[in-house]
This record gives structure tokens, C-alpha cells and sequence, in this order.
């Protein structure tokens, strides 16, 4: 696979989960990885640190590029922009997937989780693609992919965790109107959003317990539906909210069981958030 074949792609909260498989993902195909997460030690609970994805993403092929970055800090996303480009030469894709959540309402969502949950996930976008923007314009094939939901008013989904929802919805509304913004500059923008929960560690910790994970599939369901998203040319997909297994199906996957966490259980996954049970 040389689709990807030394272009460069950032990628917030890379350190684990679904940013360090779409990490590993594009560097079977040959791009350079800038993984660009806080964790540069190891964490009593949670697995994984830049340098172990930088170790993974060499060993699958690509060139990778570990740096530690605070999302929220202008100074910290435009060293990281500028180091990407004096390793690299050049920004072809950003990916934002870094996030914070609070499955929490009005009254239970402390102010300071509320701004965190603000800046790491719909601030972030703005920030990313702003610092990026010089760059991408430069790329022959650039792409900026949020991870982020498709508007859905169902008001089951604003009831108990408003905080969160306008976070999420506030990536998605950035991307649908960067999309209109920078299509003269012929850079796709999209959300992708997964059909099942993933087996991370938001769902074991943030969500619901490791027990959710027989409910789950595995990361490498998004990472494959990114690298689709990121291959496609000259704009013929952008400002659409992505599902993955709906655009993986498009692309010609039949096989779905096998991104199942536990196999014995393909048949029993559970929708993510802001996905209603016939969509």
C-alpha cells in the first residue's frame, strides 16, 4: 500500500485507541506520523505514551514523528506544526481525535470539566485547522478528518450530557462550515463518527467498564475507514458526517465480524452516542 506513501498526517490523542490504530494504519501505507498526544510516560491506568506509537508506526512502515502537545495551547500546536515541518517538509492530513469526555448533565458538569471538554474537543478543531491551514494549501491532497458525530436533535442525546454533545456537535459544526471555507483551496474536510462503540479506554473509564468491550468492536475499524477517507482525491468526499462501517461498505468491505472485540459477540454491538437504533 503506497497510497500515503511519504506524506505527512498529524494526529492528536495518538498515544492510544483509535489515534494510535489509524497511526499504524497510515504508516502501512507509507506516511509519516506526527503523533501528537500528552502522554510522553506511562499512566497508572491508561496504556500507551507517543514513544510506544512511534515504535509501533516505524514497525508498520512509516516515518514517526513523537511530539508532546496540549491540544488547548496555541504556543504548543504551533511548535508542533513547525517541528512537523522541518522533520517532514511538508502537512498533508490532520486528523483530530484527541478528546475529553463527561457523560454529565448542566448540574452535575463542573466548570473547569465543562472548558476542558470545550477546548480539547470543539476549540482544538478551530486551532488545529487554523495553525495547519498554511501548510495544507500546500499539499496536492490534504485532508482534515475531526472525529466527531453527525448532528442529531433527538433530544435523548441533549437530555443528560448537553456539556458533551455541544463539544462534539461543535467539531462537526467547524468541519461542515471549513468544508464550505476551504473547498477554493481544494482541502477535503469530514467527521467520522463510529457505528458500534470502540473498545477504548473512554468506554472503560469515561462510559461504561471493561465488561461494555464484548459490546464493542476494535479501533481498527475506524483507522481503516480514515485511511479511505484520506486517500480519496481531489475533493470528491468532503463536508459529509462519515459513518465507518457505512463508508467501509461502500468501499467493497463484506467482512464486519472480524472488527468485532469478541467475535462470539459480532451480533450483539451496541450503537454509539448520537446514532438512533435504525441509523
Amino acid at each position: 500500500m503506497t497510497n500515503l506513501k511519504a506524506k505527512t498526517v498529524i494526529i492528536t490523542g495518538a498515544s492510544r485507541g483509535i489515534g494510535k490504530a489509524i497511526s499504524i494504519r497510515l504508516a502501512q501505507a507509507g506516511a509519516n506520523i506526527v503523533i501528537a498526544a500528552k502522554s510522553d510516560t506511562k499512566h497508572p491506568k491508561l496504556p500507551g505514551t507517543i514513544y510506544e506509537t512511534a515504535t509501533e508506526v516505524e514497525k508498520a512502515g512509516g516515518q514517526a514523528l513523537p511530539i508532546k502537545v496540549d491540544v488547548r495551547s496555541e504556543k504548543a500546536v504551533s511548535a508542533m506544526m513547525e517541528q512537523s515541518v522541518k522533520a517532514f517538509g511538508r502537512i498533508d492530513g490532520l486528523i483530530n481525535n484527541a478528546g475529553a469526555i463527561s457523560l454529565t448533565g448542566v448540574e452535575q458538569t463542573p466548570v473547569k470539566r465543562f472548558d476542558l471538554m470545550q477546548n480539547i474537543n470543539a476549540r482544538a478543531v478551530y486551532l488545529t485547522a487554523h495553525i495547519a491551514l498554511p501548510f495544507l494549501k500546500k499539499s496536492p491532497n490534504p485532508h482534515i478528518l475531526s472525529l466527531s458525530p453527525p448532528l442529531n436533535l433527538n433530544r435523548q442525546w441533549l437530555k443528560d450530557f448537553s456539556p458533551y454533545t455541544l463539544s462534539k456537535y461543535g467539531m462537526t459544526l467547524l468541519s461542515l462550515g471549513m468544508a464550505e471555507e476551504f473547498a477554493k483551496f481544494g482541502i477535503a474536510v469530514n467527521c467520522l463518527w463510529p457505528q458500534t462503540i470502540i473498545a477504548t479506554a473512554a468506554i472503560e473509564f469515561a462510559v461504561g467498564s471493561r465488561d461494555w468491550f464484548t459490546r464493542c468492536r476494535k479501533p481498527s475499524i475506524m483507522a481503516d475507514a480514515a485511511y479511505e477517507i484520506l486517500v480519496t482525491e481531489n475533493c470528491r468526499l468532503t463536508g459529509q458526517c462519515i459513518i465507518d462501517e457505512q463508508l467501509l461498505r461502500k468501499r467493497g468491505v463484506q467482512d464486519f465480524a472480524s472488527y468485532a472485540y469478541d467475535p462470539s459477540q459480532s451480533n450483539s454491538l451496541q450503537n454509539d452516542l448520537f446514532l438512533d437504533a435504525e441509523q
